[in-house]
């Protein structure tokens, strides 16, 4: 697990609705056998138009993506999250997310941010008046997304997963910190159920 507390930078406005699986990496760019050159293929289908928001500067540097509803929808590809990782993303904003994408997000260092519309489209507003130089701020550490003019908007994320990045330990070194509670009960749980430790016993 990729720590994470906050990320100040660049973020590219791709307000579109229902940015598929597929849109973020097309299917041609999973036969592989390493994540070698995995940012290549981010939104390659996209990126062959010279206007596209990634092809421009200064979003072709952005660490955080500012997105529509029902962003990472589709199927349930680990590629996708893979290759925005790649690129350079901290943090995607949008509306809502496709479930599986969701979760994958946390598990390859990005933080998906869900904020309502209104809010997304006016961080966006923000960061195109200014030419996308503003920079945009999102702090796990205090849950909160701080817009170029200095306006804060609060988010929430599943404590787990926020545990984790925080931290930069996956499921099974958060787990195991937990090791003496889980002998303890081992031990206590052993001589009430020895047939469970024992096969034969009971």
């Amino acid at each position: 697990m990729e720590q994470f507390v906050a990320v100040t930078g660049v973020a590219a406005p791709l307000m579109r609705i229902n940015v598929d699986t597929d849109q973020i990496i097309p299917a041609r760019f999973l036969v592989r056998t390493s994540d070698e050159g995995i940012a290549e293929a981010l939104f390659a289908d996209w990126r062959r138009s010279p206007e596209f928001i990634l092809n421009r500067s200064p979003y072709d540097r952005a660490v955080i993506l500012l997105a529509d509803r029902n962003f990472g929808c589709g199927s349930s590809r680990e590629g996708a999250p893979k290759a925005l990782r790649a690129w350079g993303f901290r943090a995607v904003l949008a509306p809502s997310f496709g479930g599986i994408f969701y979760n994958n997000c946390f598990r390859n260092g990005i933080v998906p941010v869900e904020l309502p519309y209104e809010k997304v489209k006016a961080i966006a507003d923000e960061v195109e008046a200014g030419s996308g130089v503003p920079e945009v701020s999102v702090n796990l550490q205090t849950r909160t997304v701080t817009t170029p003019g200095g306006l804060s908007f609060g988010f929430q994320v599943p404590s787990a997963m926020r545990e984790m990045m925080l931290t930069g330990q996956d499921e099974i070194e958060v787990t195991l910190k937990r090791k003496p509670a889980i002998d303890a009960f081992r031990a206590s749980d052993r001589i009430r159920r020895p047939w469970v430790y024992d096969p034969g016993t009971g």
